[in-house]
């Protein structure tokens, strides 16, 4: 028997997070916070990035992983042209319901429906640490291809010592479901944005939040004038 691809194996992790995102969607919608009740310093990280990507000329901004769509709809009463994309179909149908007016896609963020040098900003607000590490490079990858020179990533995610961790519930009552979670070095993810062509703009680390174990990370990169990639 031939041994599994590695696209076999990606395609396979995609399905898991579906499945999983798709079974928890109603539960997850009620227990995440809306942006605006967020603590300061993520509310600051995120109007920095809404004022950069609100420049006239940019594109739109694409918020990858968009779940329910609160973030989407934050940064649309920002004023930036913003529309979500999440792999999990559940996901989309109640961001749709709950945002009529805003565009909401089901597809992966390795593989964004948009055109080279399309998006004038990309946001990954807690939606990368469920790929394995080895996809990461792919998927900055893809976000730069997309993004207009001069466009601009804000990527936010937990930070660790090389951990993985997996649980089988999921939010609110606990619906049985598997995640998986990747905990990478601050300073590795820096090196792989950079090494995707990224010119990390500002960095943020903020300690634990009550209930939490893991401090929390903020990139703000930009896609250079200039493309840089080796």
């Amino acid at each position: 028997m031939n041994p599994t691809s590695p696209h076999e194996h990606a395609g396979a992790h995609l399905d898991a997070i579906r499945q999983s995102y798709d079974t928890v969607a109603a539960d997850y919608a009620r227990f995440v916070k809306d942006p605006g009740a967020l603590d300061p310093v993520s509310r600051a990280v995120l109007s920095a990035f809404a004022e950069l990507v609100a420049s006239p000329g940019l594109g739109p901004t694409a918020d990858v992983g968009c779940g329910p769509g609160k973030v989407t709809a934050y940064l649309t009463g920002l004023g930036v042209p913003a529309f979500g994309v999440d792999l999990s179909p559940r996901m989309i149908e109640l961001a749709r319901a709950a945002h009529p007016g805003l565009r909401f896609d089901v597809g992966p963020m390795s593989a964004l429906a948009a055109g080279d040098g399309e998006l004038g900003g990309v946001l990954a607000f807690y939606s990368t640490h469920h790929l394995p590490p080895a996809e990461l490079p792919q998927v900055y990858g893809e976000f730069h291809r997309a993004l207009a020179p001069g466009g601009h990533l804000l990527l936010v995610t937990r930070v660790g010592e090389e951990e993985h961790q997996r649980r089988t519930y999921g939010y609110g009552d606990g619906d049985p479901a598997p995640f998986d979670s990747y905990r990478l070095p601050a300073d590795r993810i820096a090196g792989l944005l950079e090494r995707a062509g990224f010119a990390i703009t500002a960095q943020t680390l903020q300690a634990p939040e009550e209930g939490a174990k893991r401090p929390v990370a903020g990139f703000l990169a930009r896609k250079p004038a200039v493309d840089n990639v080796p």
